[in-house]
């Protein structure tokens, strides 16, 4: 999110990121100290969700999603889902329900991680079965173990 934004947009995107051998990035959370993929929400209403897909990737990890060798996917699948009550304050009031969008970014094994400091504190590679099993959201372990049928 946008430091000029003032409460958060309820649509996002997921973005599962992962090699070829199907090893999934996951990061921790510095606030719940969970596991999860890429998350976040748009800047701004009309952003496309590539546009966020992209930015959050490089806000949350450093990696360009334009760069050769990447390969981002947009799975088309939205959830719909209410958003906990600890994180509406972030929203506007009448607001209760988020606009999820999945993406997978497949990248080369060798590709360099920094993580934001304020978002993140840690990050492991997981074999994706294993990864789905790690991670706090039903929606991140239904689109982490789905990937192998996207990948076909």
């Amino acid at each position: 999110m946008s430091s000029t934004s003032l409460q958060k947009i309820p649509e996002s995107v997921l973005v599962v990121i992962h090699t070829i051998e199907l090893q999934v990035l996951l990061l921790k959370r510095a606030d719940m100290q969970t596991w999860q993929s890429v998350t976040g929400s748009k800047d701004f209403l009309h952003e496309s969700w590539v546009a966020t897909a992209q930015r959050e990737v490089l806000e949350e990890t450093q990696i360009d999603a334009h760069m050769p060798g990447m390969k981002l996917v947009d799975w088309g699948i939205e959830n719909h889902y209410e958003i906990y009550p600890a994180f509406r304050h972030r929203y506007p009031p009448q607001v209760s329900h988020n606009l999820e969008r999945v993406f997978a970014l497949e990248i080369p094994k060798d590709t360099p991680v920094v993580l934001s400091p304020r978002e993140h504190t840690d990050f492991k590679w997981l074999p994706y079965l294993e990864a789905a099993d790690q991670v706090f959201s039903p929606s991140n372990a239904e689109a982490i173990l789905n990937l192998k049928s996207f990948m076909l």
